[in-house]
């Protein structure tokens, strides 16, 4: 709901006025969320890439069906999800009461500190059961510091543009989590160049300890940018919230559940397309290397999807997009399996590519804005913390460990492709329950400001 034109007594968004939007500023906000993006995702996607790929066998030897061991790696994946509404909450409640810069400081460091100790863990055969509980230790530092990181970036760039292009310049955001997974994913395909021993004794370590020097990169950047412009209008106003989660909760629980039914089957999907997938590879005896290499090509390639739907959504509103998109994710879940296990290259390029480039990239560029939208600027940041993260528990989390144990059990992708269709329907019932925070009275409006 956009408080703005629906309840301006209440809980309208604080918008600094046009003048407070300097392109120079903009710029600079867009530029380092994007790259601290990047840095961030880079560490957080490291995980899902080695539990598919060596973490079952090195920390979790559970048993002599490998899928077993895989099934417990993604639950130390999900412990991270778990760990993300803590973080949510927690930045939440430091974004709106301090400013959004704090939080991303905080956010990049925790993850940083997290991936690099991940890198220098030794293994079960080393230490016995204390090498899985030290793993999953760090995963919940990395989860709550994700908890933050995704809607501290997003509100930085959207609080800074102008009305009239809000949707294209925060789908820059979601591009740079997508360009991080594609250096976490291209690290892997490097170091699986090496021999097999080499590869599973020190190997899978390399990508985990270069997140020391990237990270360095990251906050140095952050150092430079200024606070978001409408939080710094907000607080000359003295519009804050002293408890801005339970303010959230009390004044916006529409908007709140809203949020939750947009990222939940997108968050589950985003998941099974991602880390499931290299399970499934490994199940059907696919090369890990084309669904890598399939995995990196669509993700770069739902960047520039994501940036037109972007601006799409300046144009026509965010409401109708999104459901193009959750549609989209009903419409792909049958034929994502049926030509991934057709286990021939060019099937698994199409699946990918189906999933990733266009499901997920109408998705991710149309949802930043119009969740953000739903909030006024002082509750902002725990309206999503809370919603948002959540969601992430109940769909990104648990998603490859449901999908891995449905596989797992039947021995069959009919289920998990069924369980794919199931998240997509609940994000098109919860887009069509959502109210459009962009209408066309506003999107006039905002055009001829700009003008």
């Amino acid at each position: 709901m956009n408080h703005d034109a629906v309840n301006p007594n209440l809980s309208a968004p604080l918008v600094a006025p046009r003048s407070a939007y300097r392109p120079s500023a903009m710029r600079r906000a867009v530029t380092t969320a994007v790259l601290g993006q990047i840095l961030e995702w880079y560490d957080f996607f490291l995980y899902g890439t080695a539990a598919a790929l060596v973490f079952g066998k090195l920390f979790f030897p559970v048993g002599t069906d490998p899928l077993i061991g895989t099934v417990a790696a993604f639950g130390g994946f999900a412990v991270g999800f778990i760990a993300r509404p803590i973080g949510g909450v927690l930045s939440g409640h430091i974004g709106d009461r301090y400013g959004r810069k704090v939080v991303m400081m905080f956010t990049l460091l925790a993850m940083g500190t997290a991936t690099t100790l991940m890198g220098l863990l030794p293994t079960y055969q080393q230490i016995g059961i204390a090498a899985p509980v030290l793993l999953v230790l760090l995963r919940i530092l990395q989860g709550l510091a994700a908890g933050g990181e995704w809607s501290g970036s997003i509100l930085l760039i959207h609080e800074n543009a102008p009305a009239s292009k809000r949707g294209a310049l925060a789908a820059w955001s979601p591009c740079g989590a997508a360009f991080g997974f594609v250096l976490s994913t291209g690290a892997f395909l490097l170091v699986q160049n090496l021999a097999p021993a080499d590869f599973h004794s020190w190997g899978w370590r390399v990508p985990f300890l270069g997140s020391v020097a990237l990270v360095a990169l990251g906050l140095w950047m952050r150092r430079s940018v200024g606070e978001s412009a409408a939080f710094v209008e907000a607080r000359a106003t003295r519009r804050q919230s002293r408890m801005p989660v339970v303010d959230v909760l009390r004044q916006c629980p529409r908007e709140v559940l809203t949020v939750f039914g947009l990222r939940f089957g997108e968050g589950g999907a985003s998941y099974i397309f991602f880390a499931f997938s290299l399970a499934y590879s490994q199940f059907l005896g696919i090369k890990s290397s084309w669904v890598l290499g399939g995995l990196t090509l669509s993700m770069l390639l739902m960047i520039p999807v994501s940036l037109l739907v972007g601006h799409i959504t300046d144009k026509v509103g965010r409401k109708p997009v999104y459901l193009v998109g959750s549609i989209a994710m009903v419409l792909v879940a049958w034929p994502y399996f049926a030509l991934l296990g057709s286990g021939e290259y060019w099937k698994i390029i199409t699946a990918l590519l189906l999933a990733n480039s266009l499901t997920l990239g109408i998705l991710e560029g149309a949802q930043p804005a119009f969740i953000s939208e739903m909030f006024p600027v002082h509750l902002r940041f725990s309206g999503l913390g809370v919603g948002r993260e959540i969601s992430s528990v109940l769909g990104g989390g648990l998603s490859p460990m449901i999908a891995t144990a449905l596989l797992a059990h039947y021995r069959s992708a009919v289920p998990v492709a069924l369980y794919l269709g199931a998240l997509g329907l609940v994000t098109v019932i919860a887009t069509c329950f959502a109210r459009e925070t962009f209408p066309k009275a506003m999107r006039i409006k905002a055009q001829q400001s700009a003008e």
